[in-house]
């Protein structure tokens, strides 16, 4: 029987009471923010926190407003043991895929933790190749509080690297958008072609790709 199989599924800090349970004392949550976008990189956080932690009104950073999140993306740096940040770029996602990119970004958040964990929670179906103890959770952000800090720093983190490309590549509007494909964007990559953080392999983006244009998985051609 795995852990946890057939316990009862209690409040916000469920899992990480249950891993309690069970003897692990340090329990991380590990979420990703920008899988879907069509520009910039895959952002994935793991957070550890300390079981008397107050979060009040954390939740999945989807969910929350933009100023929310950055209300409680300041109290969980205040108040978690520790918090790791990885990133896969476009160049990455090009080479590998945005599903190996996006295990690659939450492996290296977990290993910049100062405090290593002894369990993971992870958002979605997929388990990280690391060599730790961990439960894959569908829709973790709601599920785990752990987990929904971790999508809060995640996606925090990666606003404000969109906002910073913003400056770099005007026209596009990657403040606004954050690499999404709403019809701005898309017709912005129609007329001007993609930008140099642009995910060439992805619909929306490889119709466009010109010759003699940026190539994001071996630089200018």
């Amino acid at each position: 029987m795995s852990l946890f199989e057939g316990e009862a599924k209690p409040d916000l800090w469920q899992f990480e009471n249950l891993a309690a349970r069970h003897g692990f004392r340090a329990v991380a949550g590990v979420d990703e923010a920008g899988r879907g976008p069509l520009a910039g990189p895959v952002v994935a956080a793991a957070v550890l926190l300390p079981a008397d932690a107050d979060l009040a009104g954390i939740d999945d950073s989807k969910k929350l407003s933009a100023s929310k999140r950055d209300e409680l993306f300041a109290l969980i740096a205040e108040r978690a043991l520790a918090i790791g940040v990885g990133i896969s770029d476009h160049c990455a996602i090009d080479r590998i895929n945005i599903l190996q990119a996006t295990l690659a970004a939450m492996r290296e958040a977990v290993m910049k933790l100062a405090m290593p964990p002894d369990y993971l929670l992870v958002d979605g179906i997929s388990r990280i190749p690391l060599n730790i103890p961990q439960r894959t959770i569908k829709k973790g952000d709601s599920a785990s509080v752990s987990v929904a800090a971790a999508s809060i720093v995640a996606k925090v983190t990666r606003d404000r690297m969109m906002v910073d490309y913003d400056r770099q590549y005007p026209g596009y509007g990657f403040a606004a958008h954050k690499g999404y494909g709403s019809a701005d964007h898309l017709a912005a990559v129609a007329l001007l072609g993609p930008s140099p953080i642009h995910r060439l392999t992805f619909r929306g983006v490889r119709e466009h790709v010109r010759e003699g244009g940026y190539d994001s998985r071996n630089g200018r051609l």
